[in-house]
């Protein structure tokens, strides 16, 4: 996002923060969810709601028209409020909204102590869609309808998952809105590691790290990063030594692969 939708969002989030009692979490999540994926598939509503040109009056008055007899309380001034902020461009605002209907849902897990659990099945699950090609076509769209990317998903999960991942994971399989999967995935894993002021950042080893690598890197990353890490581990054989961390759009290669790799490029040249 840009600098204005970045500020709308933060505004929504701290007005969000003041009006959730733990009762309302989930509901809050859910409905906030269910209109991101609303103003997904509605474009020219997204487009009307997100139109810096008209009056904020009366977009708030539209979402109470469409969704005031649809939405709780807490869901409906969230979704009045976007509506009168400004954006940088459309696709923001149902982004934001999913935001904030997945930082109610990791509110309500951290409530119930389960955020570490939500936080490591999205990963793992995150890394599932990454590293199976035709599993990530499938989820993506194509020829399989949302229902079947949702009933997809809940096999994959079985009874296994807690109900917040199953839900998060359902409503990004089944509202994209033009993006890759895994790029809406890991954003739901910042969003669980931020809630706890973590950067998380994944590992890629050729073998697994004793508790003492992993403490150490943790503690490197640390300290790079000056702030908590949230260190997920993936093994793969193909790396051949090292490791490759990745904390967002950055990518430390420092790998035997990566090594090899430069040193034919300098031998070829």
């Amino acid at each position: 996002m840009l600098s204005t939708s970045r500020a709308a969002l933060e505004q929504l989030r701290e007005q969000l923060q003041g009006r959730l009692p733990g009762e309302d979490r989930a509901t809050a999540s859910r409905e906030l969810l269910a209109v991101a994926a609303l103003l997904g598939r509605e474009t020219a509503l997204r487009a009307t709601l997100s139109d810096p040109s008209a009056d904020a009056d009366a977009k708030a008055g539209l979402v109470d028209a469409l969704l005031g007899g649809r939405l709780g309380p807490v869901a409906l001034d969230t979704t009045r409020a976007a509506a009168r902020s400004r954006w940088s461009r459309a696709a923001d605002l149902p982004d934001a909204l999913e935001a904030l209907g997945a930082e109610a849902a990791f509110a309500e897990a951290e409530s119930a102590g389960t955020l570490d659990r939500v936080e490591e099945e999205l990963f793992r699950f995150s890394r599932l869609v990454v590293g199976e090609a035709q599993l990530r076509r499938t989820l993506s769209g194509g020829t399989l309808p949302v229902e079947g990317r949702v009933a997809l998903v809940r096999d994959l999960l079985g009874s296994r998952s807690t109900p917040t991942t199953t839900a998060l994971l359902e409503h990004v399989v089944g509202s994209l809105r033009g993006r890759r999967i895994e790029e809406a995935l890991d954003t739901l894993v910042e969003l669980a590691a931020a809630r706890r002021s973590e950067v998380v950042a994944e590992a890629t080893v050729a073998a697994p790290l004793t508790a003492e690598q992993e403490a150490r890197l943790t503690a490197v990353l640390a300290r790079i990063y000056g702030r908590a890490v949230r260190l997920q581990v993936e093994v793969d054989p193909s790396v051949l030594g090292g490791v490759v961390v990745r904390v967002g759009d950055e990518v430390v290669d420092g790998t035997v692969l990566h090594r090899l790799d430069q040193a034919r490029r300098a031998f070829t040249r």
